[in-house]
């Protein structure tokens, strides 16, 4: 199995390579992304790309892949509409549209989070602008689905890249035995979303929205 990662770099995207790495059945992971992982390992190839929404320049490298897992994104916070929509609509749009046409039956899982609106016409400005992505990466892709984890713990040294992320993981992770137990369907890791996510590319899911115990 051939698979790309869009946002590698990120606290979930650090989990989901290490899963694709540590996957006998994954012979090649491709990253796309403004910056380097920093990670060495045969499997392993990067591709750097000045706009991630520009891709013709990855057209050939992202022929016949056979999963793509879209794990880029940011925290909404001091971003209007505009701003948010090109990185979280504009963005994963871009790699859903070439794909489609350089790999049509790819298994595309797009990373959303609970409390999307799949109306796309909420009050809650992320929240649509995220459900119009899902939406639209469904129609697009016979294969597309929408991943929406809640509360994901770091685990094998993935680390946000946002500081009050980090600082609220710090805070919250003696709580994580005691949140799992008591919200078992609420709850992931970095791991465990990584493997749910290579077993939605390997057998395909009933369901398109992956979420509780899909991700668990």
């Amino acid at each position: 199995m051939r698979v790309v990662i869009f946002g590698a770099t990120g606290m979930v995207g650090q989990g989901v390579l290490r899963e694709c790495l540590l996957a006998e059945d994954v012979q090649e992971v491709l990253t796309v992304g403004r910056k380097p992982t920093g990670q060495r390992h045969p499997k392993l190839r990067e591709l750097v790309v000045a706009d991630v929404g520009e891709l013709d320049a990855v057209r050939a490298d992202l022929t016949g892949v056979d999963a793509c897992f879209y794990c880029l994104g940011v925290s909404s916070l001091g971003l209007d509409e505009a701003a948010y929509t090109k990185i979280s609509y504009d963005y994963p749009l871009a790699a859903a549209r070439l794909l489609a046409e350089v790999s049509p039956r790819v298994t595309f899982v797009y990373v959303s989070g609970v409390g999307t609106d799949s109306t796309g016409r909420g009050r809650v400005m992320w929240a649509r602008v995220k459900g119009r992505t899902e939406n639209a990466v469904r129609d697009l892709l016979p294969n597309g689905y929408a991943a929406r984890p809640g509360f994901i713990q770091p685990t094998h040294g993935a680390v946000s890249r946002t500081r009050w992320y980090r600082v609220l993981y710090a805070v919250t992770s003696p709580l994580f035995p005691v949140v799992s137990r008591l919200f078992p369907n609420q709850v992931t890791s970095t791991d465990r979303l990584g493997q749910a996510m290579l077993r939605v590319a390997r057998e395909g899911s009933p369901r398109r929205v992956l979420a509780g115990k899909d991700l668990a």
